[in-house]
């Protein structure tokens, strides 16, 4: 179904830039997180598409209406939207914005498909070992993580959600380079090679990181909570993950960090 989700991502980036073009206004959800109409014209378009490519498959977006963890607790396999990630790049109009759509597998997100319209860019994967890149919708691209980690490391950091603890956190890392990025590109420039890890110490939700964290693994690297596990989706009531660290070089000790809080 690769092929035929890179479709719907790319259609759904276009209903996006329609309204990044002509402007738009913004409405405030009950966390106080930002919402637009490009928000809200991308779930429809990728929730009716998703909806004729596999009838039997239920979706859990962030601009859908929730389901009880009740009724998904029973969900072997689904799709999980984020039709705009990033929305607060997307207001600044720095392009760094994303279409992510995952399909998850006994908690496990084992296809992805991260597009970042503004920049004409895409992440795509399906099986483990084969993860691309396509630029200005040019040919695709094989990508792998980059083994060893450059030194000193090349960081990505979120460029919307700086903490006390990611501070720290680097501070124990040592000497690195850090680059800051919106959205889910994050997680695929560790999987390009672009980056050596990206540690978020603090909430995200699942839509924000299946697709990519299948990327990312599915180009040889990792993504980790702080106890060395594997990040999971729909094992528990709330859509939050825990905080993790997206690495590349797996032969290297990212947590000793952690570890010397």
């Amino acid at each position: 179904m690769l092929d035929p989700v890179r479709t719907i991502a790319r259609a759904a980036g276009k209903a996006i830039l329609e309204v990044y073009d002509r402007g738009f206004g913004v409405e405030l959800k009950d966390d106080r997180s930002p919402l637009t109409e490009a928000d809200r014209a991308a779930h429809d378009l990728i929730a009716k598409r998703l909806a004729a490519l596999a009838p039997r498959l239920p979706l859990l977006s962030e601009e859908g209406s929730g389901v009880a963890y009740a009724a998904r607790r029973t969900w072997q396999r689904y799709w999980l939207v984020d039709p705009l990630d990033g929305t607060k790049e997307f207001i600044k109009r720095n392009g760094e914005f994303t279409v992510n759509i995952a399909l998850i597998d006994r908690g496990r997100a084992v296809l992805g498909v991260v597009l970042a319209p503004a920049l004409d860019l895409e992440y795509s994967a399906a099986a483990r070992g084969r993860a691309f890149r396509r630029r200005a919708r040019g040919a695709l691209e094989p990508i792998r993580v980059a083994r060893p980690a450059a030194d000193p490391p090349r960081v990505v950091c979120s460029r919307s959600h700086a903490s006390d603890e990611l501070e720290a956190y680097l501070e124990r890392l040592g000497p690195h380079v850090r680059k800051p990025m919106g959205s889910a590109i994050k997680i695929c420039l560790v999987a390009e090679g672009a980056a050596d890890v990206y540690p978020r110490l603090g909430p995200t939700s699942e839509w924000d990181t299946a697709a990519a964290q299948a990327i990312l693994e599915c180009a040889g690297g990792s993504m980790i909570d702080l106890e060395g596990q594997p990040v999971t989706y729909n094992s528990k009531e709330g859509l939050l993950n825990p905080s993790f660290l997206a690495i590349g070089d797996t032969a290297r000790d990212w947590l000793a960090p952690v570890r010397s809080r």
